[in-house]
C-alpha cells in the first residue's frame, strides 16, 4: 500500500487523509502543519499520521498531498525540494481548483510527477466533508504518470475524477466559486436585509431554508427556466425602486442587486447570462 505525507493540515487536508486512511486506499505517514499543535490536531482529527516538526523531519514517501493556500503551493514545493534533496521518485499532488500542477515544479527536479485534484465539495466543516465526501466529482490535471497513480487512489474512496484542461482551470474554478461561495454571500446579504426589515430571528431561518430547497429543486430539474422574480418578469419599475431601495440600505448590495437584476433578465428572456446580438 502506498504512503502518503501531508503538508498542509487545515480543513482540506484534514479531510483527504481522513478518508484515505478510513478507506484503506494509502498509509498516512507523516504530516507537517504550520505548527506541531495544527499536525497533532490534524493527527487526531485522521486518526492516523506522525506530526512532524519540520519538513526534514518527514520521511520519503509515495505520495505527497500540499494543501496550503495557493499563494503558497510555489514556495512550499521550493522549501520540500531543498528539505527533501535527492529521493526515490514520488507524486506530488495539490488541491487548488485554479492552479495548474506545474506550480510544484520545483519537485520536478527531484523526477516527481505532478497533478492537482480538486474536489468540489465545500469544506467549511471537515467532519460533514468526510461523510459528503463519496461521490464527489474532482477535477484532475497534470502529468499523466501522476494521474496513472491517483485517479484508482480516488475511485477507491468514492470520488468522480473528470480531467480538467490546464488552461481553462481559472473558469472552472470561478464556475466553483458562483456557485458555492457567492451563494453564502447572497445568503447571508438575505438574512441580514430580512433582519434590517423587521422578519423575526427566529423565522428568517425558515424562510431561507424553505427558499433555499426549493431553488435547489428547481435549478437542478429546470436549469435556467427556474428563474422567477421581478428582473425575469420585466417588472422594470419594481426593479429600479426595490434597488433604489436596496442601495440606501447597503450600497455594496444595491450595486449586486442591480447586476443581478439584469443577468436575470437576460437569462429569462434567452436562458443565458451570455450576451446576445439580440435585444441585449
Amino acid at each position: 500500500m502506498k504512503t502518503l505525507n501531508v503538508v498542509g493540515c487545515g480543513k482540506v487536508g484534514q479531510t483527504l487523509a481522513r478518508v484515505l486512511h478510513a478507506g484503506h486506499a494509502c498509509v498516512v505517514q507523516d504530516l507537517k502543519g504550520i505548527d506541531l499543535s495544527e499536525a497533532n490536531r490534524a493527527a487526531e482529527f485522521i486518526q492516523a499520521g506522525r506530526p512532524a516538526e519540520s519538513l526534514r523531519d518527514m520521511r520519503p514517501a509515495d505520495l505527497w498531498l500540499v494543501t496550503v493556500p495557493d499563494t503558497k503551493i510555489a514556495s512550499v514545493a521550493a522549501e520540500i525540494a531543498a528539505a527533501i534533496g535527492a529521493s526515490s521518485p514520488a507524486v506530488a499532488f495539490h488541491c487548488s481548483g485554479f492552479l495548474p500542477a506545474s506550480t510544484l515544479a520545483p519537485l520536478r527536479d527531484l523526477g516527481w510527477s505532478l497533478a492537482s485534484v480538486h474536489p468540489v465539495l465545500t469544506f467549511a466543516d471537515p467532519a460533514a466533508a468526510v461523510t459528503q465526501f463519496p461521490g464527489t466529482p474532482c477535477g484532475v490535471e497534470g502529468d499523466e504518470a501522476a494521474l496513472h497513480v491517483l485517479r484508482p487512489l480516488f475511485a477507491a474512496i468514492g470520488a468522480r475524477c473528470f480531467a480538467v484542461q490546464t488552461d481553462r482551470k481559472p473558469l472552472y474554478h470561478a464556475a466553483a466559486v458562483f456557485s458555492n461561495n457567492f451563494t453564502v454571500v447572497l445568503q447571508t446579504i438575505a438574512r441580514e436585509a430580512w433582519a434590517a426589515a423587521g422578519v423575526p430571528d427566529d423565522l428568517a431561518p425558515t424562510i431561507q431554508a424553505s427558499l433555499l430547497k426549493a431553488t435547489v429543486e428547481n435549478v437542478v430539474e429546470l436549469g435556467p427556466r427556474a428563474i422567477t422574480g421581478p428582473a425575469a418578469r420585466g417588472d422594470a419599475q419594481v426593479v429600479r425602486s426595490q434597488g433604489a431601495d436596496v442601495f440606501r440600505w447597503n450600497p455594496d448590495a444595491g450595486v449586486v442587486y442591480h447586476e443581478l437584476s439584469r443577468l436575470a433578465r437576460r437569462l429569462s428572456l434567452h436562458q443565458s447570462t451570455l450576451r446576445t446580438d439580440i435585444g441585449d
